[in-house]
């Protein structure tokens, strides 16, 4: 007879993270001094810019080593709402901003404050890994969109309409989109709103972490639609864009109830967040996308490297992502094979696993985004380490009979 568990049925409901998981298992090879090449993590290979790490020693030499406003410093929201003008058009003040560790928080912050137990929330696939077990923890439902490599995983009005049920409380996306790179332009948001505009009780979360990798052209967001603007909730922060994923430093823009919701939610959680990272945001936010923009431009360049590695593989279905740093390419020709051991390649994640020992290249099974057939590739890597995964992939995928 089992011993019954001491957790509660809510941490024993959720996953492990399988990015991280796969990242903790590429350092263990790794620390036995094993040569591995990590295209799992979500994390530009670029460092801080030089001068948001000089506001941040600034920062500790003015003493600001305080408590910070729940919300964030009011220096840091206006400069949120000054970007949020400038750069996309978007009217907010400062109450309806929120500043939070990381815009993994706001994400999680913004579900409990709108989903109660039993709500449906309904997430295109291929997600982020961590959308559906955020809605588990609320007590919500998934209702998941399957979008496929052929559409460029992206839904269309008429998918989204068929997924609306009565108990239709939320929908999120990202665009460009983690694990694809799929980018929705103004007229396939349109198409979307124009099917929100039926459902005024269906809000929008919008995760716009990747927006200045972007290689189409400006960034759309959904919030530009006035008949749909106070239902979307705007996510996003400084990781990717300024490469400052170790400083946890994101935020939301929303209308003034649900910021409120997150701002009261956050006192009782995390209270606001380190202060000499609200320092350096404002130091990112003001002086400009120089080096914003110097680094979507080297993953440009990448992004037609791996591109051409990739289709150079047979067995390997790809597309050409136009934003974030990801490849999800199709390797579902591979299941039901024998690996040089004897061991079935049954899904993406064993695939996945495959590729770690084997190749000793760490990537991340498709299943925990939502979409078994694929696994996901960064290519936050320099170009050496880029073309050494892609041979290793290759030559292990070969063994497979």
């Amino acid at each position: 007879m089992s011993t019954p568990s001491i957790l509660s049925e809510r941490i024993n409901n959720l996953s492990e993270s399988a990015t991280l998981k796969m990242t903790k298992l590429g350092r263990e090879l790794a620390a036995k001094g094993i040569n591995v090449i990590s295209l799992s993590v979500g994390e530009p290979d670029f460092n801080t810019p030089e001068h948001v790490k000089h506001a941040a020693k600034q920062a500790l030499d003015d003493n600001y080593t305080r408590y910070s406003p729940v919300p964030g410093y009011p220096e840091l929201r206006k400069a949120i709402v000054a970007k949020l003008k400038n750069e996309n058009g978007l009217d907010y003040d400062i109450s309806q901003i929120v500043v939070s560790t990381g815009a993994k928080q706001s994400l999680s912050n913004t579900i409990l404050t709108l989903v109660n137990p039993g709500d449906e929330v309904i997430i295109p696939t291929p997600y982020w890994v961590s959308y559906s077990e955020m809605v588990t923890l609320a007590e919500g439902k998934s209702v998941f969109i399957n979008a496929t490599i052929d559409s460029d995983f992206k839904i269309t009005p008429e998918e989204l309409e068929a997924a609306i049920t009565p108990k239709s409380k939320l929908f999120m996306f990202s665009s460009p989109c983690n694990p694809t790179g799929s980018v929705y332009t103004k007229d396939e948001l349109e198409g979307l709103v124009r099917v929100f505009e039926k459902h005024p009780d269906i809000y929008i979360i919008s995760d716009e972490i990747y927006e200045h990798i972007n290689f189409i052209g400006k960034h759309e967001s959904i919030a530009q639609f006035d008949s749909i603007r106070d239902r979307v909730i705007v996510i996003n922060g400084f990781s990717k864009a300024f490469a400052m994923t170790g400083w946890r430093l994101g935020y939301l823009a929303a209308n003034k109830e649900i910021a409120a919701a997150n701002d009261k939610l956050q006192g009782q959680t995390t209270s606001g967040t380190c202060s000499i990272a609200q320092r350096a945001g404002i130091a990112a936010l003001e002086q400009g996308l120089d080096t914003v923009l110097e680094m979507k431009d080297a993953f440009e360049r990448r992004r037609e490297l791996v591109y051409n590695l990739l289709k150079d593989i047979p067995g390997v279905k790809t597309n050409l992502p136009q934003g974030a740093f990801y490849f999800f390419p199709d390797i579902s020709s591979f299941f039901g094979k024998k690996d040089p051991q004897g061991n079935v390649i049954k899904d993406s994640a064993d695939l996945a696993l495959y590729l770690l020992n084997e190749a000793h290249v760490a990537t991340v099974g498709g299943d925990s985004f939502g979409n078994n057939n694929y696994i996901r590739l960064s290519y936050a890597a320099s170009d050496e380490s880029l073309k050494e995964a892609l041979r290793r992939i290759k030559d292990a995928l070969g063994k497979l009979k």
